[in-house]
């Protein structure tokens, strides 16, 4: 077997070279990340509108809803609510069923590369249970508003296979309309800045 049918590596655009089983905190870079996230269609692309209703849109919409959830939550659980879903800049977007099918080989690589991101933006690469049950909550209510405004599920599809949100649907929105890749990276990375910033000077 040649060195190239072994690799297990991904080049970035920053130059950085990911190694996916065994990733280094230090090849990961928040560029990289939000330029991948936000170049991920949510749903395989199966949502209404000319653009894709990205990986980068979705994890904004979650941290909103854990904010609304938990208004005193630190900026550090809030920068780890958008960070949630940062192994798909490299490893894209499946949908929860194929997970399933795949099983532990697939999350086993995805949990090593959240706790890498984790550790590399200053966050404990395992977080605590409260946070982590916040986010799934928030995530599944972001899942729930995104199949009924643009997946094309019923109310009561949705309700069967996820939760609907526990605060007002209005204070989040204006995070549910699909956006151009180049925008959807922008606010990512500029909400990024304001929380690992906030994070930063609370630690």
């Amino acid at each position: 077997m040649t060195a190239e049918q072994r690799r297990a590596w991904q080049r970035m655009l920053s130059g950085r070279r990911l190694d996916l089983i065994d990733p280094s905190p230090l090849d990961i870079e928040i560029e990289d990340i939000a330029h991948g996230l936000a170049r991920v269609a949510r749903w395989n692309g199966q949502t209404y509108g000319p653009e894709i209703f990205s990986v980068a849109q979705h994890s904004l919409l979650v941290e909103a809803l854990v904010g609304g959830l938990a208004p005193q939550a630190p900026r550090a659980w809030r920068l780890a609510a958008l960070l949630h879903d940062a192994p798909e800049y490299v490893i894209g977007d499946m949908i929860s069923p194929f997970k399933a099918v795949i099983g532990g080989d697939y999350r086993a690589i995805e949990q090593r590369l959240l706790a890498a991101a984790y550790l590399r933006f200053g966050l404990p690469p395992q977080p605590p249970p409260e946070l982590t049950a916040l986010v799934k909550t928030a995530d599944r209510a972001a899942a729930y508003l995104e199949a009924t405004r643009l997946a094309g599920f019923s109310t009561a599809e949705a309700k069967r296979l996820f939760d609907p949100p526990r605060i007002g649907a209005k204070s989040v929105e204006r995070y549910l309309t699909p956006l151009s890749p180049a925008l959807a990276e922008e606010s990512f990375l500029l909400r990024f800045a304001e929380l690992d910033q906030g994070a930063r000077a609370a630690s």
